[in-house]
């Protein structure tokens, strides 16, 4: 099957009208920052032992407690320290003037989420933080903003940059949306309906080409 300039299968064109554009956070609307080995390693578990927030729940009270401690200093520094990934905040503005709903969907905190958005000058129509719900790659947060929307999962696209954003898109019933913009990108874009390298890409996408 050919394969289109972004990466597309050529059945993968979207075949209604793009709604809204659902985005993660961290890697997508801004620049890689956490190094979660490093993390893992400060919370005294071994690297290789899988997702953050899943591990704390196995934990002792006592165990999470410190964790926790760990986790929100380095998602508060994040925020102080983020920047935007290049053609974020115009894409954002494209959509917006398009009248296209913006929801971020995030395994970090909402408040978080918010502060990223009022540190940069961006503007989201609705933010599900781990707070809401089960977190990614579970599709309750896809489904909960698109029903906050008043729309069909089908309507939307999910954009990320790591496996958990594809997989929650895909149980939603929603489009998947790869951002390759890291060495490990390649092992996901199997999961993805689209695969991008820039965010501005998405306007080709909601124009069907």
């Amino acid at each position: 099957m050919n394969r289109g300039p972004l990466g597309a299968t050529s059945d993968k064109i979207p075949n209604m009208r793009i709604k809204a554009v659902i985005f993660d956070l961290d890697g997508t609307i801004t620049q890689p920052f956490f190094d979660f080995d490093a993390i893992r390693r400060e919370m005294g578990v071994p690297t290789n032992a899988g997702p953050i927030l899943e591990l704390m729940e196995k934990m002792t009270p006592q165990q999470r407690e410190k964790t926790e401690k760990i986790l929100e200093y380095h998602e508060e520094k994040a925020v102080a320290e983020s920047t935007l990934n290049p053609g974020a905040k115009e894409t954002l503005e494209e959509l917006r003037r398009r009248k296209i709903l913006i929801g971020i969907l995030t395994r970090n905190k909402k408040e978080n989420a918010v502060a990223v958005g009022d540190k940069h000058g961006l503007k989201f129509d609705a933010v599900v933080g781990r707070e809401d719900g089960p977190v990614k790659p579970d599709a309750f947060g896809v489904l909960h903003l698109c029903e906050r929307f008043g729309i069909k999962p089908q309507e939307s696209l999910v954009v990320g940059d790591f496996l958990f954003d594809l997989l929650c898109a895909r149980s939603a019933g929603a489009i998947p949306v790869l951002l390759k913009n890291h060495h490990k990108a390649d092992e996901f874009a199997k999961h993805a309906d689209f695969v991008i390298e820039n965010i501005t890409d998405l306007r080709q996408i909601i124009d069907g080409r």
